[in-house]
């Protein structure tokens, strides 16, 4: 059963990142602030509940939330700071587009930097246990799957539409095939290095 809440505080916001692992396209990043009395039997982490469930609650989560905000940030500025600082700028992003200012923010993960004296706490598998991390989970993830399937049609041959961009056989094989794209990230290693000697 998932916890509303870890403090004392009423405006307590969520927030957690999709699409680290992955070689090509943004990291993105939710942060949500639901009402003390959200309740909802299907909301998890996104990684435990289907497509199918969490593009169901995505419009549920948005209506109910008492505020709710979603960022990109783009393969361009991962390599310039890197995915971990990328990530975490990405959930400032977040947290600065909610309406209501956050009393505190939970963080899904171990590592976060202050955002404007809110007091914060991170919490390794968050999304699994506090309702309001879960919902960033789902909205982070289906925005960032929106945005891949947006692009995949200017590069179907890499099949962002169902990879998503991680690195799967079939993605490493089209880079090697037709070599990189301005959505891949050139700081990452797009290919095992066996394949390089390849090229």
């Amino acid at each position: 059963m998932l916890l509303n809440n870890y403090s004392k505080y009423q405006l307590e916001c969520g927030t957690d990142e999709a699409g680290r692992g992955c070689l090509a396209g943004p990291v993105t990043a939710a942060a949500v602030i639901l009402p003390e009395s959200f309740e909802n039997k299907v909301l998890n982490d996104s990684k435990q509940i289907s497509e199918k469930k969490r593009f169901q609650l995505k419009p549920i989560i948005e209506l109910e939330a008492v505020s709710f905000g979603v960022a990109h940030v783009f393969q361009d500025d991962i390599d310039t700071i890197n995915i971990l600082n990328a990530s975490i700028l990405a959930m400032h992003k977040s947290i600065k587009k909610l309406s209501a200012i956050p009393e505190y923010i939970i963080v899904d993960g171990n590592r976060f930097k202050p955002f404007r004296h809110i007091p914060f706490k991170t919490i390794i598998k968050g999304d699994s246990k506090y309702l309001s991390i879960a919902a960033a989970s789902v909205l982070a993830k289906t925005y960032r799957d929106i945005y891949m399937d947006k692009i995949h049609k200017e590069y179907p041959m890499y099949n962002w539409k169902q990879n998503k961009g991680y690195p799967t056989k079939e993605h490493r094989e089209a880079i090697k095939t037709y070599g990189i794209t301005k959505y891949h990230r050139k700081s990452f290693k797009l290919l095992p290095e066996q394949l390089k000697l390849e090229l």
